[in-house]
């Protein structure tokens, strides 16, 4: 049987039948050692390409195993032999390692060309719960997903504000056990909790750098802290980039895909998935959209630079603007006392419903967020954007136009589409991918941050 594993037919019809081969779509393929289409076919002969040197002993074999069963599935060992390229005892071992700790079930049964009918595997979706944890100045939104990313509990509560961040920090460890208790979640089911913000910061030991909304959590050491409350592994990280991988993991999206998620909350982020794994760079700051200099000329930013595109923008800069304009302000009823997300609200209601002003500063904010994206495009080559975040909730579609016409400047636009969407559920996306980060990192170890103490 020829199979494609893609997310534009398996994580949508499951059509399980193509005519070319074995496709896994254009992003970096390892068995080549290089970007480009993957295509593997198997003949009587023998193999047309060589098998990888990997064990399945070895952490990147499961990972590879359980991220083409998360994007795939349901699908046959066979085929899962044929995609990685390791060797069929090399699967039996995986895969019954994986079925033994629950992690994957079988799932029925496809006919087969000769012999007992092939089993197909999929991913449990009771396995494991992950549980995130977005955080900000207004609120902090926590949620539970199972395995497969799908969310089975949501709370909205109070956030930060002004409070000194150990206040903050006893309760939200007091929310989360009462969020788990209420929502019947198996305290064994739950290795850890990861908590997402924005702004730059050490990931490990989990120590807040600098946070745009929230400035009196300067060098806070959030990771240890929380967890000494909690009595819990605790992870941190950016809300960006969590939310692209939030989308990547319940999108069912190739792990063969170059994929990005642009984020716009008050402020404006990315993060990029390659190979199945978010791409931190160096400290796990990196693609910083909002940091891109987009007018030399331009306002100075808190990062230090100027013309950032999230100073000129993001929804922080545009209400910002429109508060500033007095016919704009009195036409829209604008508030000053308002929070930032509570005018942005009002102006992308108003640019959907066709007021000139508006529109205008929602469409302009647009262009550049296309532009940025456009250079995003150009340097990772990439495959699938999903535009998420509070920001889009209500005027996504204003910013999903502007970035798909920026896209058709793009300089691998004749080598192979790039699709643009809006996130399903953009608010709560960088939630989601807090619970995402702690599910990769047990179900796809080398994938993810292990869950473990930060302590010496």
């Amino acid at each position: 049987m020829k199979v494609r594993l893609g997310a534009e037919d398996l994580g949508i019809a499951n059509q399980r039948k193509t005519d070319g081969g074995l496709h896994l779509g254009h992003g970096y393929d390892p068995l080549a050692g290089s970007f480009g289409p993957r295509n593997l076919s198997s003949t009587a002969g023998g193999d047309t390409m060589a098998r990888p040197q990997a064990t399945p002993e070895s952490p990147g074999s499961r990972a590879l195993v359980v991220d083409l069963i998360r994007s795939a599935g349901p699908i046959s060992r066979t085929e899962l032999t044929t995609a990685t390229g390791l060797t069929q005892p090399a699967i039996s071992l995986i895969v019954r390692k994986l079925l033994d700790d629950e992690v994957i079930i079988e799932a029925g049964t496809v006919p087969s060309t000769g012999g007992k009918p092939r089993r197909l595997l999929d991913i449990n979706r009771r396995a494991r719960h992950g549980v995130g944890v977005q955080l900000g100045f207004e609120s902090m939104t926590l949620v539970a997903t199972d395995t497969n990313g799908g969310v089975v509990a949501r709370e909205r509560l109070p956030g930060a504000g002004t409070d000194q961040p150990s206040s903050v920090i006893e309760r939200l460890s007091q929310s989360l056990r009462a969020f788990m208790a209420a929502a019947d979640i198996p305290a064994a089911s739950v290795e850890g909790v990861a908590v997402v913000l924005p702004g730059p910061m050490r990931t490990d030991p989990g120590t807040i750098i600098e946070a745009p909304t929230l400035p009196h959590w300067r060098d806070v050491a959030l990771r240890s802290d929380l967890e000494a409350s909690l009595r819990m592994p605790v992870l941190v990280d950016n809300d960006a980039s969590a939310a692209a991988l939030g989308e990547f993991w319940s999108r069912g999206v190739s792990r063969y895909h170059a994929f990005a998620c642009v984020y716009i909350g008050s402020g404006i982020g990315a993060g990029v998935v390659v190979d199945g794994a978010l791409f931190r760079g160096s400290s796990s700051n990196a693609a910083e959209l909002g940091h891109i200099t987009i007018d030399p000329a331009g306002p100075e930013c808190f990062c230090g630079n100027v013309g950032c595109l999230e100073a000129v923008a993001a929804p922080r800069a545009v209400v910002a603007r429109a508060l500033s304009e007095h016919a704009t302000r009195e036409s829209l009823d604008l508030d000053r006392r308002a929070t930032v997300a509570q005018n942005w609200e009002i102006l992308s209601r108003a640019a959907i419903e066709g007021h000139p002003q508006a529109e205008a500063l929602l469409a302009q904010s647009a262009r550049s967020v296309a532009g940025a994206t456009l250079t995003l495009t150009n340097l990772f080559d990439l495959d699938e954007i999903v535009l998420s975040g509070p920001g889009v909730a209500t005027a996504g579609s204003i910013f999903v136009r502007q970035v798909r016409k920026a896209l058709s400047r793009a300089f691998s636009r004749k080598a192979h589409p790039t699709s643009v969407e809006l996130s399903i559920n953009p608010t709560d996306s960088a939630a989601i991918g807090a619970a995402a980060l702690t599910l990769q990192g047990q179900l796809a170890p080398g994938h993810g941050p292990a869950l473990r103490f930060a302590g010496p």
